[in-house]
């Protein structure tokens, strides 16, 4: 059958998988700003579901995944010269992370950095950059998160090129990362380390949310501020220690560079509030965009919040009750308030049955299709596998094919990976079509990531095979990644012309 002995070689260990539906249905919230809260408990079963669960990386799947934590790949705002270093990478997978590598023995005890990782791996929240892994091999300690398109707040606010940040979208960001903190606080996680403009990042849709880096200390004993000291809690400059009050203070330095699009020292902004400079201390590009009654709202909670004695600040309950009634445009969806664009699909001009159903994610027509082709593109093969000789290892081989396709034809995609999984594991030259049938079957038992793998495998069978490249356009989707999924979906299409073509030749 002409291919390539495969690296997937049977199933592969659950820490592997991605915990991903079936059906992905956009965050309504999401879509349109996220006006309220929601229930907790389902958000946090919706992130549970859409995030790949919490798992220990190989120093080795890092390295690759950066390019040898290539330069060209830093994406922390200060570039190398940040103490902890932060790059983009991608898994095999095709998965887009953050890896922020902390400088060497940060962490001296392995176990007890990989303790911390996975405490902060199980916080999980739609406005959090959630952590999905770690990894801690010889000197090397690392976290791998989520990865933000749209850079932080700190690049909106200070060094924009195109637009200012708008008053709302700043409401916006205070209010969404209000309830961040408050799921972390719900959570047991009172202690956010440097709440500042840089940990606040923006997602694919232009939502705000809050780092889960922040979770951590730079180090076991290190210490939980990097920034200028005069935008340090007052405490922590008494005593060295971060109390869940202190992270009430950062919020406040965050208001104010929301509040002025500077980032200014809190001694220097109360001065101005005290002398009722409120003019002097708000963003000069947002004259005309806001009521003067709200602005003083979000000034006195800031103030609020930057009270020199912890016991006279506010708690999350209050932050989330001030901030929420002052958003105007709820409906308004995130990256249209900031001027983000997003880019739009294109179906190809001409597209399979096959391709049509996979670029709209009709799960049941791609089923019936995959059923109705059978085994006929395999090179050398009708409706059956071709052997060269006939064993019992063969007949086993065949009783094992058998039972996959029964139960594929059933819907049955769990035992259907069991019998693939197998049969992958037994055959020196696996089918194309087996990959493709396991990888459906993956995206129907909600691991994208792994239906993406089978159907690269499929393409290593066959690299002109249309279907291979649909079922990667259906496993990017999956995973949010629109734009290498159209791509996908364009490279299948033009296979398919292509062969066309060839046999009107």
């Amino acid at each position: 059958m002409g291919c390539f002995q495969s690296k997937v070689a049977g199933p592969l260990p659950p820490n592997d998988a991605a915990a991903l539906p079936a059906d992905n249905p956009a965050d309504p919230e999401a879509a349109n700003g996220g006006a309220d809260g929601g229930d907790a408990s389902d958000d946090k079963e919706a992130v549970k579901r859409a995030v790949p669960v919490f798992r220990e990386f190989a120093l080795a799947e890092l390295r690759a995944a950066t390019k040898g934590f290539s330069a060209d790949l830093i994406v922390s705002e200060s570039g190398e010269k940040a103490p902890n270093v932060v790059y983009r990478g991608r898994l095999d997978g095709g998965r887009l992370i953050a890896v922020k590598r902390f400088s060497r023995l940060s962490w001296p005890d392995p176990q007890q950095f990989l303790a911390e990782a996975a405490g902060v791996g199980k916080v999980r929240h739609k406005r959090l950059v959630n952590l999905i892994g770690c990894c801690a091999e010889g000197d090397e300690r690392l976290l791998v998160a989520e990865y933000m398109p749209n850079d932080t707040l700190s690049k909106h606010l200070f060094h924009w090129d195109k637009q200012p940040l708008p008053w709302e979208m700043r409401l916006r960001v205070a209010y969404f990362i209000a309830q961040a903190l408050d799921h972390c606080n719900a959570e047991n996680r009172k202690i956010y380390h440097d709440l500042n403009a840089y940990r606040v990042l923006f997602d694919e849709e232009g939502d705000p949310r809050l780092s889960s880096f922040g979770l951590m200390k730079n180090s076991r004993d290190g210490k939980s501020y990097s920034t200028n000291l005069a935008y340090t809690p007052p405490e922590f400059l008494r005593t060295g220690r971060v109390i869940p009050e202190s992270v009430i203070y950062s919020y406040g330095t965050v208001l104010l560079d929301l509040l002025s699009g500077k980032h200014i020292p809190p001694s220097h902004a109360l001065d101005l509030i005290r002398g009722k400079n409120i003019l002097l201390l708000m963003d000069s590009s947002l004259e005309g965009q806001y009521a003067n009654e709200d602005a003083s709202k979000l000034v006195d909670l800031a103030s609020k919040c930057l009270q020199f004695e912890a016991r006279d600040r506010p708690n999350i309950k209050y932050l989330l009750s001030s901030v929420g009634p002052l958003q105007k445009q709820k409906e308004v969806a995130s990256h249209v308030l900031m001027g983000i664009t997003k880019a739009t699909s294109v179906l190809p001009a001409i597209l399979s049955p096959l391709g049509k159903a996979c670029s709209v994610m009709d799960l049941t027509a791609v089923h019936d299709i995959l059923l109705k082709t059978g085994y006929k593109d395999d090179e050398g093969a009708e409706n059956e596998l071709s052997f060269q000789e006939w064993t019992q290892q063969v007949q086993e081989m065949l009783n094992t094919k058998k039972f996959g396709d029964i139960a594929f034809r059933d819907k049955d995609f769990k035992t259907a990976i069991d019998y693939y999984s197998k049969l992958v594991a037994m055959m020196s030259a696996p089918s194309a079509t087996v990959f493709a049938r396991r990888s459906f079957s993956y995206l129907m038992n909600e691991q994208a990531e792994l239906a993406l793998r089978d159907a690269m495998q499929a393409q290593v069978c066959m690299p002109e095979w249309p279907t291979a490249f649909y079922l990667q356009a259906l496993a990017l989707s999956k995973l949010g990644m629109e734009t290498d999924a159209q791509d996908m979906l364009n490279d299948g299409a033009t296979f398919e012309v292509k062969k066309q073509n060839s046999w009107r030749s």
